[in-house]
């Protein structure tokens, strides 16, 4: 791996992170901050994500409900949990990882592929922390997203 491909996969992490933080906040699905964001919004945070790095990341999430209008919904998985909670961190890395799966089996941009992650069947199954889906190894969430369901053993 060059040191531009894994600096355009930290940012990447990075950006599904800061989705994560986003949607907790303001108790949104994953796919309802992507789609609110846009392309466009995604790409930006891509493509600068080395100098957000450096700023808080409760500003930018509350820089990025007001500049994108995103209101509060009723999604609170965190408060559903059951178990211990994953980090936005940890989520953000799950996503990361299949995301650079799906763009690289597409030949997508990472950008393309992050929508279409968090607009799939998977993004549901990933944000149910009490479930398994989120701490499956990054080969069967990508197996898994490509047949459309869950494997079965």
């Amino acid at each position: 791996m060059t040191g531009r491909e894994a600096k355009t996969e930290n940012d990447l992490f990075f950006v599904c992170s800061l989705i994560e933080s986003v949607a907790r906040k303001t108790k949104n699905m994953r796919k309802d901050i992507v789609n609110k964001l846009g392309l466009a919004t995604i790409r930006h945070y891509l493509e600068l994500a080395d100098v957000y790095h450096c700023e808080s990341m409760d500003n930018l999430v509350l820089e990025l409900v007001e500049k994108c209008s995103i209101a509060t919904g009723t999604f609170d998985n965190v408060a559903d949990c059951r178990y211990r909670v994953p980090t936005p961190f940890d989520i953000g890395k799950v996503y990361k990882r299949l995301i650079v799966s799906v763009a690289q089996n597409k030949n997508f941009a990472f950008s393309d592929a992050l929508m279409d992650v968090y607009n799939s069947w998977i993004s549901p199954k990933i944000d149910d922390y009490n479930s398994s889906m989120y701490f499956e190894n990054p080969d069967y969430l990508f197996q898994s997203y490509l047949a459309g369901e869950p494997l079965k053993d």
